[in-house]
């Protein structure tokens, strides 16, 4: 008999659904529907979605999904998300504001606040990290100060992909790895801050209740069931935050594992069986989906530096086709370099006012020259975070490569190479809303843990090995990249005051 468990990744700029069938112990995946949505930037740095768009379009695409399924034939599903946006709801529920994004930058002057000499030991020590410009607890801080009669109102605080949670199951909840990403949770302990809480003016009854990722929340209302078209015996489990769930959907689940995603932002994402705090904090230490924990080092623009330069600059959609014209024989001898900080960045710099730059042009610099510098700079991004893990003794010998970027031939050979790291990529490319349906297999009892059900459903397709002559060309190459950022780090700060 054929079980169905549905996924559901609520990104940045669209929601993904994924339907998975479980027989006989075999994982297919049955289908997949994308369903776009705008996003907002009212203000320079300021990045906003409205969460009605994300209930619509999820409704919408579940349509799709379920053409010619029966509803009773899905047992459970759960949700993937994007982490850190402030959801704000009043009393009755309704939304307050626009929902505050994990890339929105405003928050600088309460970052510097909680980061500062009387309070930093003190998040520390409450939270296992320092607090960054996309983390909740700023937003709410930046809320307090700005809009103290909207602050005032709200009853209930809320992240993204749980907003739907609650549209689906009427519980105001959340997972372990998503309430990690808030800068209000106790990340070792895997409760709520109630120190945290306090700096931010709230109580606990005003966070939603705290669950493993694959523990079962609920059930479908009546209303719910309705508007998606299954039934209300549907179990909802609590599902992860978007890199959390990718690493489940890409068999990262194993003390030691490592998972690299080049989508709109890009992470370096390695498991722990136990809780890890880093000294520098230039990377969050987080509780993983499985029950145990990972370190994540996240930079805000990756894959999508790469969609910028293509679209906005060179006004060309044929990403494949300008990579082809970049000889091999030019990896690690290219004269240009490129830091990948569109919309500032976060790990390890944590500042929001830094920007993206070419550097090392010449006349007789070629377009090849600079695109293969934007992949070059989200690799180096990338490896900074690596290094910081590698000072923790966290040494890998291979990663799992997803997002849109681990589709590119040309970009898997250089992370292989500038991280001298054997390079996976899975079958299955849905990352978050796979892992997704893994975590509703198993609160639906499918599989026991999420460990088995990963062995069970993730396989690989290609491996990418490193170059012993190229890995030490991108290791010079690197040495300057790292170099650039300090040059320039004031010259970001004058320009953002304006001077």
């Amino acid at each position: 008999m054929s079980k169905y468990y549905i996924g559901i990744d609520l990104g940045t700029s669209s929601v993904k659904l994924l339907l998975m069938k479980v027989k006989d112990g075999e994982v297919s995946i049955e289908r997949t529907v994308s369903r776009e949505y705008p996003l907002s930037f009212p203000h320079p740095g300021w990045s906003e979605q409205n969460p009605s768009d994300w209930l619509n379009e999820t409704s919408e695409g579940m349509k799709e999904l379920m053409k010619g399924l029966a509803p009773e034939s899905v047992r459970a599903l759960s949700f993937g998300g994007q982490m850190h946006g402030l959801v704000a709801l009043d009393e009755h529920d309704e939304v307050i504001r626009p929902a505050i994004l994990w890339n929105d930058g405003r928050c600088q002057h309460e970052v510097e606040f909680l980061n500062g000499q009387e309070l930093r030991q003190t998040v520390i020590d409450e939270t296992g990290n320092i607090a960054f410009a996309g983390f909740t607890a700023p937003k709410l801080l930046w809320m307090r100060e700005h809009e103290p009669e909207n602050f005032n109102r709200i009853r209930k605080i809320c992240l993204p992909k749980d907003y739907l949670l609650l549209k689906f199951t009427g519980v105001h909840a959340t997972d372990v790895s998503d309430a990690s990403g808030t800068l209000l949770f106790d990340v070792k302990n895997r409760c709520w801050s109630e120190k945290m809480l306090e700096i931010c003016g709230l109580k606990e009854e005003q966070m939603p209740a705290v669950f493993e990722s694959s523990e079962r929340v609920g059930n479908l209302t009546e209303e719910a069931a309705e508007m998606l078209g299954l039934t209300t015996d549907c179990i909802v489990a609590a599902g992860a935050g978007d890199n959390a769930a990718a690493a489940i959907g890409s068999g990262i689940v194993s003390d030691g594992d490592c998972n690299i995603s080049l989508g709109t932002s890009g992470t370096l994402f390695l498991a722990s069986d136990r809780f890890v705090n880093p000294d520098n904090h230039a990377i969050h230490s987080f509780a993983h989906a499985n029950g145990g924990y990972h370190l994540m080092g996240c930079m805000l623009s990756a894959a999508s530096c790469n969609k910028w330069w293509m679209d906005e600059i060179l006004k060309d959609k044929d990403y494949g086709k300008a990579q082809e014209n970049i000889q091999e024989s030019h990896l690690g001898r290219n004269t240009v370099l490129y830091l990948p900080y569109l919309m500032g960045e976060r790990s390890p710099h944590n500042d929001p006012a830094a920007r993206a730059m070419f550097f090392g042009m010449s006349m007789d610099t070629t377009r090849e020259d600079m695109t293969q510098a934007v992949l070059e700079g989200v690799a180096f991004g990338l490896r900074d975070s690596l290094e910081i893990a590698r000072c923790l003794g966290i040494t890998p010998k291979k990663s799992g490569m997803v997002g849109g970027g681990a589709k590119s031939p040309l970009w898997r050979k250089i992370v292989a190479n500038v991280f001298n790291m054997t390079i996976e990529v899975p079958e299955t490319e849905e990352g978050p809303s796979f892992g997704a349906c893994l975590l509703a297999a198993t609160a639906d009892g499918t599989f026991k843990t999420t460990e088995e059900a990963a062995k069970a459903a993730v396989k690989i397709k290609l491996h990418e090995e490193p170059d012993e002559e190229l890995v030490t060309l991108y290791e010079g190459r690197y040495k300057l990249y790292k170099s650039l950022y300090p040059c320039v780090k004031t010259v970001y700060n004058d320009l953002q005051k304006g001077n």
